[in-house]
């Protein structure tokens, strides 16, 4: 009984049915600390440095630390992946079925003339770790999908963001096109015809980023237009003295214009003629004025008198003291005096007219003795008078009246007035 001694009294009391109870409770306990002071066991770790394998058993979790025990010497660019993917050196890895570390190699390439070091598998992926931000319309040479290999040299043309006005809208794009007009192409927006951009379509990707482009389109239309005729005069013996008669009726004539007119975004900016046809050249109007003096009987004032000519003129009137000369003048172009019954025409028809006897109503008979400045525009007749007739009469003067040429007819006519 010496071996229970170590027991509780209240077990050696009950015997050894007891102890072998106390034994059952404690199994659990004496197994956990027989497992705690077991070695942890390792999980093996596969290191891939080209074509170099390393297995490593053990239970560290730190890739850079990892590294080390397997003796391989990262270069700073290089880069650590694991199950595929990039991991810090730093920071511990997970736990997972099949633990692979991969070493990638940084190798240099050259991009746009400088020198860097890159451990991305495509061209791409190299700017793109550069941190510039990279977009579908960016330019790569080689493409951007192209394996990196040592030495690679690549020209990378970064996109513009660019806004392009254009039917009415506002449309972001992005291009690294050398040009607008390669801009506009590859963004499905091309110059068609007469199309136009602001800037111009040669030019390179505007600074501000702003892109107009103007449609432009032309129409051809024929215009027709009526070509006015002329009116030729011409004498006529068969019509009456101071009657005008339509001898030939004018046609107007007929042209056809090419007109080309040119639209900017739908609105009308020019309109050039760019050829015109006479397809019907007009036809001039023959009006014949009348030669031929015919002798009338009418009444005046109650006197009957004979005239083959009556015109409208303005008549004035003058004395010897009333000419707006500088001073009297009591006799005429003809030598006769200023009196009552002598009449003056402007020079040319004084000449042609020289004694024609005439009826002017409300002033009586008269002849042409005498000549004047006239009044410009206007069929002009001066009625003369002495100085006291003036002063009685004259006054009244400075109205249009009827002036009858009297019979007979002379041999000078002056056919056309003016």
């Amino acid at each position: 009984m010496k071996t229970l001694r170590w027991l509780p009294r209240w077990h050696r009391a009950n015997g050894i049915a007891h102890g072998r109870l106390h034994a059952a409770r404690l199994a659990p306990i004496i197994l956990f600390f027989l497992v705690a002071c077991q070695p942890q066991t390792s999980t093996p770790v596969t290191i891939i440095d080209g074509n170099q394998i390393h297995t490593l058993a053990t239970s560290e979790r730190v890739p850079g630390k990892l590294i080390v025990q397997a003796g391989i010497v990262l270069g700073t660019a290089d880069s650590i992946l694991f199950n595929g993917n990039i991991v810090p050196s730093d920071k511990p890895i997970s736990q997972a079925k099949i633990n692979v570390l991969q070493i990638r190699r940084a190798v240099t390439i050259t991009v746009n003339g400088k020198t860097i070091q890159t451990t991305a598998r495509t061209v791409g992926e190299a700017i793109a770790q550069t941190g510039t931000q990279v977009y579908a319309a960016d330019q790569f040479n080689p493409p951007a999908d192209t394996p990196v290999t040592n030495g690679l040299t690549v020209t990378f043309t970064p996109s513009h963001e660019l806004t392009v006005s254009v039917d009415g809208k506002q449309i972001r794009i992005r291009s690294s096109a050398a040009t607008i007009g390669g801009a506009l192409a590859e963004a499905g927006i091309p110059l068609i015809g007469l199309d136009s951009s602001q800037p111009s379509e040669n030019e390179a990707l505007p600074q501000d980023g702003q892109i107009r482009v103007v449609r432009i389109s032309e129409s051809i239309v024929l215009a027709q237009k009526s070509i006015p005729f002329k009116s030729d005069f011409q004498s006529s013996p068969n019509v009456e003295l101071d009657h005008q008669e339509i001898l030939q009726p004018g046609q107007p004539g007929l042209s056809v214009s090419r007109v080309r007119i040119r639209y900017q975004d739908g609105v009308e900016v020019s309109r050039q003629t760019e050829s015109e046809t006479v397809v019907r050249p007009p036809k001039d109007r023959v009006v014949g004025y009348g030669t031929k003096p015919v002798v009338h009987t009418t009444t005046v004032d109650g006197v009957q008198i004979q005239y083959w000519r009556a015109v409208q003129m303005f008549a004035t009137s003058y004395s010897p003291c009333h000419s707006a000369a500088d001073r009297c003048y009591p006799g005429t172009a003809s030598g006769k005096p200023v009196q009552k019954g002598v009449v003056a025409f402007i020079y040319n028809w004084y000449v042609n007219m020289r004694g024609q006897a005439l009826y002017i109503p409300g002033y009586g008979y008269a002849t042409v003795e005498d000549t004047g400045g006239g009044i410009p525009g206007k069929l002009w007749i001066d009625l003369g008078y002495t100085d006291a007739q003036y002063a009685q009469e004259g006054g009244q003067w400075g109205k249009y009246v009827t002036v009858y040429f009297l019979a007979p007819v002379p041999s000078n006519i002056m056919y056309v007035l003016q």
